[in-house]
Formats: structure tokens, sequence, C-alpha cells
């Protein structure tokens, strides 16, 4: 494919994102790494609308789901649709929270709880985007004092880069004035096997999890307090299985997620180093999805609430037909003491780096 061709093969229009929210410009940016394939955004919450990769014969599919103009990224059935996630990613328990001996109260946007920041979190919020080459660009927004009920003028800045080796590489860095909770993360919904009308089930991927342990919810999907040891449950995905394998048995965990919708606890060896967490395949295309992720923890989500709605280039969505690897620490942590802090400090900066790095298997 010529990095010369003007026509973008992902076939996204720019003049389709172009429009002025919150008094900002909205718009579409594609990075191209030297094999000619593209990761497209818009500034509108940072969401990810394509992914260009290759089959196992060089055929080239949009792998993440989104929509293909403004108005539906802003009004999409899935607010949440591939975008980047914060102040705090994941729920905390009925919006409540204290910090420094005062209670703080979010907004409730899955009942009875507060999930991905609000519903105006930064999915909703326009970026400044700057590029930086052909392969990266930054985004940045300053998030002010008790915006969706959180404390402190938080500055984030979060780097989009698409390497030639196939890998979008994702970073972060936030400084707080106050010391504040935070917990970032993106959530792309990938469909390995390319979006389509309708876009395929994803119980027939191989996944493989890095993870012991995982993080067991009551019915609300707030966490219990217990950290569980996989082994001899459907969580258990050290050794790679289908995700259809386990995803419907009678499992009260799989019941209080509608599927998989919770969150692994990732085997380090260290705290924050890079290290695997999860792989991917799509075994009929043979794509390959690699994570890696410095975060100590994983939300490995099925897509269980998705209707067949409708996204980019007349693709359509039916439940469980995305798959999302949610690198983030652990769900309601404020209220539960002993996980790992997501307290910041002003003078102290919030690092994290999550890679998805796509390839092929031709083994059959």
């Amino acid at each position: 494919m010529s990095t010369t061709e003007t026509e973008k093969i992902c076939g996204l229009k720019k003049e389709n994102f172009q429009t002025t929210v919150q008094g900002k410009k909205t718009d579409l940016f594609i990075l191209q790494n030297k094999q000619g394939n593209e990761v497209a955004f818009t500034n509108y919450g940072g969401a990810l609308v394509a992914i260009m990769v290759p089959d196992k014969n060089g055929k080239l599919s949009n792998v993440i789901q989104g929509h293909d103009n403004i108005k539906d990224v802003i009004n999409s059935p899935e607010p949440f649709l591939s975008t980047l996630i914060g102040r705090y990613g994941n729920r905390i328990a009925k919006g409540k929270f204290t910090l420094q001996g005062k209670e703080y109260q979010l907004a409730i946007n899955n009942q009875p709880n507060s999930l991905h920041g609000g519903p105006t979190g930064f999915h909703a919020r326009v970026w400044d985007v700057q590029r930086i080459n052909d392969q990266a660009a930054v985004l940045k927004y300053k998030s002010p004092y008790g915006e969706e009920g959180f404390r402190g003028e938080l500055n984030v800045w979060v780097a989009y880069t698409f390497s030639d080796e196939n890998e979008l590489i994702i970073k972060y860095l936030a400084k707080t004035n106050k010391k504040t909770i935070l917990n970032l993360t993106h959530h792309g919904f990938y469909s390995l096997a390319g979006i389509a009308n309708p876009t395929p089930n994803v119980e027939n991927i191989i996944c493989q999890i890095n993870a012991d342990y995982y993080i067991p919810i009551d019915n609300t999907s707030i966490p219990t307090g217990e950290i569980r040891f996989v082994k001899g449950t459907p969580f258990d995905f050290r050794t790679p299985k289908p995700i259809g394998q386990d995803i419907n048995a009678d499992d009260e965990q799989l019941k209080n997620g509608a599927g998989y919708d919770h969150c692994f606890v990732l085997n380090k060896k260290e705290e924050g180093e890079l290290s695997f967490a999860a792989k991917v395949t799509e075994p009929v295309s043979g794509r390959t999805m690699e994570v890696y992720t410095t975060e100590p923890g994983v939300q490995f989500y099925t897509d269980n609430w998705a209707d067949g709605y409708a996204g980019q280039n007349g693709a359509t969505f039916p439940r469980r037909s995305a798959i999302s690897f949610e690198a983030q620490h652990f769900p309601d942590t404020p209220n539960h003491p002993y996980f790992p802090s997501v307290e910041l400090n002003p003078g102290e900066e919030y690092h994290q780096k999550t890679i998805y790095k796509f390839g092929v298997e031709t083994k059959s």
C-alpha cells in the first residue's frame, strides 16, 4: 500500500468529523505507519474510529468499533465506544468516596454506581491535539477543579503512537494541583475479524490472560473485596482457550457481569513494569492482538450489552461482537484501602503505558 495515496484506506472523511463542540473544533486524525496501515481517531473523547491492519492473506480490515461521523460519535448508544476514560475508569460504589476526611459524591450513571468518570467524563470532552509526525499525536485536556465531582485541577496528556510493528502505543501523563484520585484507561472495542454487517461474535477467539487472580463482583458490578484464584473457574485464561468455552457457564460471577466484565490482577515481577497482559487470536482471519501494560489490572469485557446498533461504514455491532482490555487500577479502589492506591498528590506525576500489538498467525 503506497503511502503517497491521498485516499485513506480506512474510508473515513475528515469533513464528517469537523464541527464545534464546547467551543472547540473537532476533527479526524490519521496515523499511518511505514507499512501503510492506519489508526484513525477524533479528538472528541480521543475515540478511535479505525485500526486498519492485515489478516493472514494481507487483506486490510478495520478491527475497532466506532462511528464514521462526529454526530454519531457524540450520540453513540455506547457512550464509551473506543474512547479515553477518566477521571476514574470502571465503577465507584454509589458514586461515593472519601479523601482527606471529606466525602465526595459523583454522578450516578450506571445504577446505582458511578462509571468511567461520569456522564461528561473524558470520553465526552474535546481534547487539544498536537501532531508529532505521521505516526504520533499528543492529546491534551485540562480538567477543572470539581469537574464531574472530582477534586483538583488536572492536566492530562495522552500520546497515541502507531509503530511500524503495528503497535498502538498509548502513553498517559497527568498532574494535579490538589490531592485527588485518578484511574485512566482506554476503552477500545476490538473486533479482530474486522467490523462488518453484522460484526462476528467473539466467542471463537482464543484468549490468554496473564493473571492468576481476578476480582469478583456483586450484582451491581462492584468488587466484593475478595481477590480470587482463577484456577477451576471460568476465569482461568492462563492457558489460551476460546472465549466462548465457559462464557455461558452456570456461574454466579458470569451472571453478575452478563458475561466477562471483570478486572484481572496481572502477574507482575515488580510494580509498574511494562509486561505482558493478554493475547487474543481470531482463528478465521489469523489476526492477533497482544496487550502489554504498566497497570496492575486489566478489565476484560465481552461487549455484553450491545444490541446491533450501527457503526462506521455500514457495520453493525451485535451483542458480544467486541472485546475490551481496559488497562487500569482496580474498580472502586477508593473504597478498598488494600487495593493499589489511585491517589495522586501535587508534585507527583501519573504515568501509564499500554501497548496493543497487532499481528497474524498463519497456522490453521
